[in-house]
């Protein structure tokens, strides 16, 4: 099957692809703040330059789309590759699996501790949460404000 865009418009399309500030990174960057967990953000110098880098713990987190980095879980649809064109997304989807593989070795061999968050993850933050929590080690996490940006009952006064 062919595309059904112009190369130019695809062209065009391709470029709106970001690779950093994306939705999944937000919403984990978020989660960090809510734990107390400071971070830097796409350390250059690191192999695959980690989303999230916490230099005195040597601790970094990949913030992988599912698609892009080809997550083949069993029940993640964002993962699977297209129906056309499937020679070249297949060997450009693999390099990347690959070049993360390589990546994250390399880190470790520098006694890197990793994590990587799937996009499709981030459809339970409370479980992306308790997984950040445990990886920083943070035993009794620092609770988030609930939907209404209130701690504790109404009137903000205690049973005290």
């Amino acid at each position: 099957m062919t595309d059904k865009l112009q190369p130019a418009r695809r062209s065009a399309n391709m470029r709106q692809i970001r690779s950093q500030e994306t939705a999944p990174e937000l919403a984990v960057r978020k989660i960090l703040r809510d734990l107390g967990v400071h971070y830097r953000l796409h350390a250059k110098e690191l192999p695959g330059k980690p989303d999230i880098v916490c230099r005195r713990d040597k601790q970094v987190v990949f913030i992988h789309g599912c698609f892009w980095h080809l997550h083949e879980r069993e029940n993640c649809l964002d993962g699977r590759l297209p129906k056309s064109n499937t020679g070249y997304w297949h060997t450009k989807l693999r390099r990347n699996v690959e070049r993360d593989k390589a990546n994250q070795a390399a880190l470790r061999d520098q006694g890197w501790r990793v994590l990587t968050v799937w996009e499709c993850q981030l459809k339970q933050p409370a479980r992306v949460r308790a997984r950040l929590s445990a990886f920083f080690g943070l035993a009794n996490p620092p609770k988030t404000k609930p939907p209404g940006g209130r701690l504790g009952p109404p009137g903000g006064k205690s049973d005290s």
